[in-house]
């Protein structure tokens, strides 16, 4: 008789954690993982070390610091479009991978279904597994440059058992930022079907050549159908700090959530919650300034990688690239990446690990680059020992 729970055989451990793992082992590049290899903002630094000296160091709210909900709140409104009342509809988590857990797990029951855009970030189809959804998946083309869905088959995945949709906009790991008018289609079926937009915008200040953010909560009538999801992680370089949060303008829902969250971590870091606050209010031209930083390192590896012989798939959000590895004769994207990171000591991440059937993902490869430009330039100089290989 097995000793563990059927529901963890639904997925498998982190196959992003694995590589970082391996590039350890091996001494590589980690282009694998989603971090920055630079310092947060020094001020962001010394505020989190002020609250330590201050006293917060002992359990803040459950549901987040005051102050931390009232400037999220504050920058919802400015940023995104949506005033929500920071006592009511904002819930602080363990970061925005609890957050999603958290959502899940507070409206979801056995047996709705949750229509899931593919490829998606690792977590979001066995967090509806361990909610006891279903998940329906609809397919991005990554041939097209704007990596686009077909509707049909979104109306299609779309029926009388869909409790929500999740939306990651820009979007892990295409780079792919929804239009406004794909959005507002989301927007329709949700309010046709009685359904939530759960929409994860870690990312939402990381865009380039002229891609404009929408959040779906600001779309009519969409506020009390929206949680929305971010965190300090991304936009501030502070993705061990753990700190996210929810927003929707339901006080029902939000206090669903607020249970979750309860009996899952009970609450974030005090004393980064504090520090978070001063993060929330920095001014307009830091993240003008962050996105322009990250326009240039996407260009340089984007060069990097195609010198190499990769096929890339242009980003216009967030900081990856997918990867056709059709030139170097591999028909597994595992074994290219085991290969990479032991032979050639960079670090990327199988693009079947995106993908509710493996099959789909076995032609690319994601790379991250949220990496100063001396750890891009040594990645360059390792992958130009790749050469084209016969397929295995």
């Amino acid at each position: 008789m097995t000793r563990t729970a059927d529901r963890v055989g639904y997925f498998t451990e982190s196959v992003i954690r694995e590589m970082t793992r391996l590039n350890n082992l091996h001494g590589g590049v980690n282009l694998a993982q989603g971090f920055p290899d630079f310092a947060a903002p020094p001020e962001l630094i010394a505020a989190a070390e002020k609250a330590l000296r201050d006293g917060f160091n002992q359990y803040a709210i459950t549901w987040g610091a005051p102050g931390l909900r009232q400037a999220i709140a504050a920058k919802f409104a400015s940023y995104n479009g949506v005033a929500v009342d920071p006592d009511a509809h904002v819930t602080v988590t363990c970061g925005a991978t609890e957050a999603m857990i958290a959502t899940q797990l507070a409206v979801l029951n056995p047996g709705d279904e949750v229509v899931i855009f593919e490829p998606f970030y690792e977590n979001y189809g066995p967090d509806a597994r361990l909610s006891g959804a279903v998940p329906r998946y609809v397919p991005l083309r990554l041939d097209d440059p704007e990596c686009g869905f077909d509707p049909d088959a979104l109306r299609q995945a779309f029926g009388p058992k869909t409790r929500a949709v999740i939306i990651n906009t820009p979007h892990n790991p295409t780079g792919k930022v929804f239009r406004a008018e794909e959005l507002a289609l989301i927007a329709d079926l949700c309010r046709r079907h009685d359904a939530l937009a759960i929409t994860d915008e870690v990312y939402e200040h990381l865009l380039y050549d002229g891609r404009r953010h929408v959040s779906i909560a600001s779309l009519p009538g969409m506020a009390e159908h929206t949680v929305t999801i971010n965190s300090l992680s991304k936009t501030y370089s502070v993705t061990g700090w753990r700190v996210g949060w929810t927003i929707i303008k339901d006080a029902a829902v939000t206090t669903a959530i607020r249970k979750a969250h309860d009996f899952l971590t009970v609450g974030a870091a005090a004393p980064l919650q504090e520090a978070g606050v001063l993060a929330l209010r920095f001014p307009d031209r830091y993240y003008d300034d962050l996105a322009e930083m990250y326009r240039a390192k996407r260009d340089m590896l984007l060069t990097i990688l195609e010198k190499a012989g990769f096929r890339c798939f242009v980003p216009y959000g967030a900081y990856y690239i997918m990867t056709d590895i059709g030139a170097f004769g591999f028909d597994s994207d595992v074994a290219f990446c085991r290969m990479l990171v032991q032979d050639v000591g960079v670090a990327a991440v199988p693009g079947s690990s995106f993908y509710s059937d493996p099959a789909a993902g076995r032609r690319y490869v994601r790379f991250a680059f949220p990496k100063r430009e001396d750890t891009l330039a040594e990645a360059a100089r390792r992958l130009a020992k790749l050469s084209p290989r016969v397929a295995r």
